[in-house]
C-alpha cells in the first residue's frame, strides 16, 4: 500500500529531454517549446524543477545524444537525476529530492511517452504522489512492430493522456493539463 502524501507542494519533473531521445520524436520542436514554457512558469511560481537524464547502451553517458536539448538547461540550484531504467524512481535519488522539497504533487513532462513518462507516472502514483501529466509537453516516436503494425506517436501520446484522466487511485489525484493550464499554485 502506498504512503499517501499529505499537503499540496508541487514540483515539476522534466524527464529525458535529451538530444538522442528527441531526435526522431513526434512534434519535437513544439514539445521542447512547451516544456520550456512550463519550466519558466514553474520557476516564476517558485515551484522546484527536477531534471532527469537517462543513460543506457543506446544513450551512453557523456555522448552527444545523451546531452539535454540545447533549449532546456537546468538552473544551478535544480537537481539533475541520472537514471538507467524507465521509471525515474528506480535506483535513483528522486524520492530523496522530492522529500527535500516536501513534494506531494508532481507535474510531469518529457519523453518518451510510452516508456519513461508512463513508467514514471505510474511510479509516482504507486508511491502516493498526486500527478498532473502535462498533455502537450510529452512525446515519443512512432513504433513499427515486426508484424507490420504501425503505432503512430500521436496515438501513443493520446492514449496516455486518456489513461491519466480515467485512472483511479485511493486518496490520490491524477489529471492532465496543457502547458498553459497546469496549476503551480499550492
Amino acid at each position: 500500500m502506498a504512503t499517501v502524501r499529505e499537503g499540496n507542494q508541487r514540483v515539476l519533473l522534466v524527464v529525458d529531454m535529451q538530444v538522442g531521445v528527441m531526435r526522431e520524436a513526434w512534434n519535437a520542436a513544439r514539445i521542447i517549446k512547451n516544456v520550456s514554457r512550463v519550466v519558466e512558469r514553474a520557476r516564476a511560481n517558485g515551484v522546484p524543477v527536477i531534471w532527469v537524464q537517462h543513460s543506457d547502451q543506446d544513450l551512453p553517458s557523456g555522448s552527444p545524444a545523451w546531452q539535454l536539448v540545447p533549449d532546456l538547461t537546468p538552473a544551478e540550484n535544480e537537481p539533475l537525476i541520472h537514471k538507467q531504467f524507465n521509471s525515474s524512481f528506480e535506483q535513483t535519488p528522486l524520492e530523496q529530492e522530492l522529500a527535500r522539497f516536501g513534494a506531494t504533487h508532481i507535474a510531469l513532462a518529457g519523453a518518451a511517452t510510452n516508456w519513461c513518462i508512463r513508467a514514471t507516472a505510474y511510479g509516482a502514483l504507486d508511491r502516493g504522489y498526486d500527478l498532473t501529466l502535462i498533455k502537450d509537453a510529452h512525446t515519443t516516436e512512432t513504433i513499427d512492430l515486426e508484424n507490420g503494425v504501425r503505432i503512430e506517436a500521436a496515438t501513443i501520446i493520446d492514449e496516455l493522456n486518456i489513461a491519466m484522466t480515467w485512472l483511479s487511485y485511493p486518496d490520490r489525484t491524477n489529471s492532465v493539463a496543457t502547458a498553459a493550464e497546469v496549476d503551480f499554485r499550492a
